[in-house]
């Protein structure tokens, strides 16, 4: 029994070698994937901070233009309020300006329309009571002596 003993001891020494040398390898193995994670996420967060930096840029400048934009805004409401004001206190010059002289102009016009029917008034009134008197010639009128 010695001999299969022997054997057994043998093939039992050589798995457990093989064993050892698996688990080195697997060792080894593990320390290069570690490594090269560490340096491929170093050179991640090399090319990231470059674009990490351009996207502070960008949003800083985004938000300085919605700053300067929302001013402008501003700037142009008030622009409008002011001319809105002033475009009502020129209409109201206006009519003031032009709402008078044309009151007192119709004032002119409605009494020289007044005169005016006055006088046909007078008129139509004398021919009335020319038509009324019989015999009177128009040309007797006219006659002096």
């Amino acid at each position: 029994m010695t001999g299969a003993a022997d054997l057994f001891l043998g093939v039992i020494a050589l798995s457990v070698l093989v064993m050892a040398v698996i688990q080195v390898g697997a060792l080894v193995a593990g320390l290069r994937l570690a490594r090269r994670v560490d340096q491929v996420s170093r050179q991640i967060e090399q090319d990231i901070k470059p674009l990490l930096s351009n996207l502070t840029a960008v949003a800083n400048e985004a938000a300085r233009t919605a700053s300067l934009a929302a001013r402008q805004v501003e700037r142009v409401d008030q622009v409008f309020g002011e001319v809105a004001a002033r475009v009502d206190e020129t209409l109201l010059a206006v009519r003031q300006v032009v709402g008078g002289p044309a009151k007192n102009g119709m004032a002119v016009v409605a009494g020289v329309q007044a005169a005016l029917s006055a006088f046909k008034g007078i008129r139509e009134a004398s021919r009335r009571r020319r038509n009324l008197r019989p015999g009177v010639d128009d040309e007797d009128s006219l006659f002096i002596g």
